[in-house]
């Protein structure tokens, strides 16, 4: 909201400091960090610094403190530094005196009342502003009540600041109400504080002094004190339903065990360590026991004896593999669920390709990863009505979540309602994003991420309502060949993975397609386009696509007993070939078809002014084609001719093929994949991965390897990486019908 004096702020510094800064700010009369940064540089400018900085450091408060430990009507030194101060008031919403440059009657109540919101008003009495106080002045941090707050937790906050801003490396924090990570690491100071850590050495991580030093100080019903209050504060910033005491009475005790229950702890009403651990980190006390745990290590017999010995009833492991060769025991390995079923061990399922940043996010992903993770879930044998844990491997903040990863899973829930709801949807993620992907309706469980307490998604969040397995500490179990290392999560019972399993389904090579799935497979590829804007006839003009989708599976239902030769001879996937020239009939259109009457003309009559373009049903160009099939003669694929792409007679003749011979475009397309696993143009694969074999391909690509096919298919597209972002959900599709019909 537009405020005449935060405007009025903005044109001073702009006015006097502007030169001097270096900076001025955009003149909206609504505080925000510009503004604060540059009445930051601004202060620093009249205390001598030379090296201005946004950043209110260590520098900026020495200088302060040395020069004006206490500023007031007696020490300010200049109308110009007070109006700093004034303006800083104003875009915190306090009166700060018009602006006049005088620390009258107005500002020094308007500093009494801030210091007052902050808790700090017994510390530092008066109307003196102390550097500390001036510091908090110049950041956005609010010290009322926000709309989001709780007068509990705002409590909290006013009592830390207040008993603890005299600490050399305690800065006052937000007091309205919300736990940020700085409420938590500003209870975590208290208590390296209250346990005798000295200044330089307290740092506000839970450590390993710190833990220790704690063990010293358990509460129980009865006490009362410092270590009371410090216990209650970590309750209240845990969101239970208790005020700061320093008293431990029954309603305390009560409430304890209420926690204790939902974390998986003893119930005992007691604050032992294991509980105050809970409350001041994410992972809490990491020497407690665990009876589930996530691997990237196949589980062999040794180790799943060692599993069992160490109290292990539930194991995670992994359903697809990333990368051919590195971590290549991570996705479940041929026999292993066999193995867990064998020793009384229980498997819930991760699926996880990169998943590392925001950019893997999306709704085309998520849907690829549901239709992805069913196939491959059905490939090893679970179960319907297991629950799939679908990983968010990186701390996403709030605008990721919502523009990100909420889109994604709700790709995956459409796809999972695509294939008849086989399986359940859990989420593996920091607090904040299960809590969140659990709150929209997408995932039924969380699988909490909470070895980094220092994620934002983690940090002052309290523990999903809908926790399954909460992950706490890396050990390394057993010896000899049982030795695995392994995360270890706490299990809530609200999954139980499978201790069951169907017969795995082989990586056997395809066969004939089921013509009583074409039906199936056609509602499935419809709805999927419809989802991504691709409806059945689109787009106006030149782009208006002349190939509906039943066209297309038609097409490929036509070439289907090729296509099968194809794979068989190739050991190459069928929904490889079906994906490509399903994708170029749906793409191609009536500017398509203009290019290819130019090619025409150019060859009949030299009318036209395109020698080439990518055509028929696999939209692949006679160069291209051409290319391929010599790389693939050469390399005993194929027999043939040698053929000149610079030849206008070769390249008419292969692009008539391409046009009009729907068989000669199916194989074509099969060659370029086989050219793209060994060097086309277009991108090069890790070091070490390699999609083939010496004389064909793998049944077996993991999910980079066919994208990276697909990606090259169509290597010559401009929007080559959209392009093959959403031809990845029709490859899963296809697949579906596909392991059908090889494991009827």
């Amino acid at each position: 909201m537009r405020d005449a004096m935060v405007l009025k702020a903005q044109r001073f510094v702009n006015s006097v400091y502007g030169s001097r800064i270096g900076t001025t700010v955009e003149e909206t009369g609504e505080a925000d960090w510009a503004t604060l940064y540059a009445l930051t540089r601004a202060l620093q400018y009249e205390l001598g610094i030379t090296a201005l900085s946004d950043n209110f450091g260590p520098t900026t408060l020495s200088t302060l403190t040395a020069k004006y430990p206490k500023l007031n009507a007696d020490t300010v030194p200049s109308p110009d530094f007070c109006r700093i101060i004034q303006a800083g008031l104003y875009c915190k919403g306090y009166d700060g005196g018009d602006l006049d440059g005088t620390y009258g009657e107005r500002t020094a109540a308007a500093v009494t009342k801030l210091k007052t919101d902050m808790g700090v008003e017994r510390a530092f009495p008066g109307a003196d502003l102390t550097p500390k106080v001036f510091k908090a002045l110049l950041t956005m941090d609010a010290y009322v009540l926000g709309p989001s707050g709780t007068p509990q937790v705002r409590e909290v906050q006013r009592w830390l600041n207040g008993r603890y801003l005299q600490r050399q490396d305690f800065f006052v924090i937000a007091c309205d109400g919300r736990v940020t990570r700085d409420t938590v690491r500003a209870l975590v100071f208290a208590v390296q504080y209250e346990v005798g850590m000295a200044d330089g050495t307290a740092n506000g991580n839970f450590g390993p002094g710190t833990q220790s030093a704690l063990k010293s100080h358990p509460v129980k019903q009865g006490d009362t004190g410092v270590y009371v209050q410090l216990f209650s504060a970590g309750m209240v910033v845990n969101r239970r339903p208790v005020a700061l005491t320093d008293t431990f009475d029954s309603y305390l005790a009560s409430a304890v065990r209420a926690f204790q229950t939902f974390v998986a702890l003893p119930a005992t009403g007691e604050g032992d360590f294991s509980t105050f651990a809970s409350l001041l980190a994410s992972y809490g006390d990491q020497s407690r026991p665990g009876r589930a745990c996530d691997t990237i290590t196949k589980v062999t017999p040794a180790r799943a004896a060692t599993l069992k010995a160490a109290g292990i009833t539930y194991v995670g492991r992994y359903l697809t593999n990333p990368s051919a060769t590195s971590l290549p025991e991570k996705a479940i390995q041929p026999g292993e669920l066999a193995t867990i079923a064998q020793y009384g061990l229980r498997c819930f399922p991760i699926y996880q390709t990169v998943n590392s940043d925001a950019a893997d996010f999306d709704y085309v992903a998520g849907r690829t990863a549901g239709y992805a993770a069913v196939n491959a879930a059905r490939d090893h044998g679970f179960r319907r009505g297991t629950r799939i844990f679908f990983a968010v491997d990186f701390d996403a903040i709030d605008a990721e979540i919502t523009a990100n990863v909420l889109p994604h899973f709700k790709g995956i829930k459409e796809a999972m309602a695509d294939s008849g709801h086989p399986y359940e949807i859990g989420v593996y993620g920091s607090r904040n994003v299960c809590a969140r992907v659990g709150a929209a309706g997408y995932s039924t469980a969380s699988f909490v991420a909470d070895m980094s307490p220092g994620f934002d998604g983690n940090a002052g969040r309290p523990l999903p309502r809908d926790w399954a397995y909460d992950q706490f500490v890396i050990r390394t179990l057993g010896s000899g060949d049982g030795q695995l290392e392994v995360d270890v999560d706490i299990a809530s019972g609200r999954d139980t993975g499978q201790g069951s399993f169907d017969r795995p389904r082989p990586a056997v090579p395809d066969v004939a397609f089921d013509s009583r799935q074409v039906p199936a497979l056609r509602a499935d590829l419809a709805r999927y386009m419809r989802s991504i804007g691709r409806p059945d006839m689109g787009g106006v003009g030149g782009d208006a696509k002349l190939y509906t989708n039943a066209q297309a599976v038609e097409a490929i239902q036509d070439q289907d007993a090729l296509i099968t030769e194809l794979s068989t001879t190739y050991k190459m996937r069928k929904a490889l070939i079906q994906t490509v020239v399903y994708w170029a009939m749906r793409d191609y259109s009536l500017a398509d078809q203009a290019t290819d009457q130019q090619v025409a003309d150019h060859h009949l009559s030299g009318s036209g002014s395109v020698r080439d373009s990518h055509t028929g049903i696999g939209e692949i160009s006679a160069a291209d084609a051409i290319q391929a099939w010599n790389h693939c003669i050469g390399w005993g694929f194929a027999t043939g001719d040698h053929r000149d792409p610079a030849k206008d007679a070769d390249l008419w003749a292969v692009w008539q093929q391409l046009s009009k011979d729907n068989g000669f475009s199916v194989r074509t397309a099969a060659l370029i994949h086989l050219w793209g696993t060994r060097g086309r143009p277009g991108g090069q694969l890790p070091p070490g991965d390699r999609v083939t074999t010496p004389r064909s391909m793998r049944l077996d690509l993991a999910e980079f390897e066919i994208t990276e096919l697909l990606r090259r298919y169509r290597a010559w597209d401009p929007d080559v990486e959209s392009q093959t972002h959403q031809s990845m959900a029709v490859y899963q599709i296809f697949e579906k019908y596909n392991s059908i019909a090889r494991n009827a």
